[in-house]
């Protein structure tokens, strides 16, 4: 079941992502038109590409961990014997799973909390910032969920 979740919000990750990546092309485009060609730079745009490009930045670095394709220095672990091979891959698992749940989720879940209560907002849009900081704890709970199932692969590959 873990895994079937892990891959399931893998795909809605990765679709996710390409939206998020035409909006802020659209964005910086729009942007670029009415700098130059209007003469009119837009108020709105650069703020929208900033949050794009932070939601981009911690949804796009989830789906790395997702898929495998992160930076690894498996170098050094590749000179290993089998056994501790699997003991660096289930540790360096363990060790992302700490960070997505300690520190984006929880960390993330509190920086929302704070910016809620007073509220908080963004200068040109107006928007509360607690939506756009709501990308921590979402990716903390989708890294989370990739972590366990990481180990959950690691640990059954062990056996098999």
């Amino acid at each position: 079941m873990l895994e079937r979740f892990a891959f399931l919000s893998q795909r809605l990750l990765g679709q996710t992502l390409a939206a998020l990546l035409a909006a802020i092309v659209l964005t910086v485009i729009w942007q670029v038109l009415c700098r130059y060609l209007f003469n009119s730079p837009s108020t709105v745009s650069e703020e929208i590409a900033r949050f794009l490009l932070i939601w981009i930045g911690l949804l796009g670095a989830t789906y790395a961990y997702m898929t495998n394709a992160h930076i690894g220095m498996d170098f050094l672990v590749n000179k290993l014997r089998p056994t501790q091979q699997y003991h660096a891959k289930l540790l360096g698992h363990l060790c992302g799973l700490f960070f997505a749940s300690c520190v984006l989720l929880l960390g993330g879940l509190n920086l929302v909390d704070l910016t809620l209560n007073p509220v908080q907002r963004s200068a040109a849009l107006g928007i509360k910032m607690a939506y756009i900081y709501a990308v921590l704890p979402i990716s903390g709970l989708l890294m989370s969920i990739a972590a366990l199932a990481h180990i959950h692969r690691c640990i059954d590959s062990r056996r098999h």
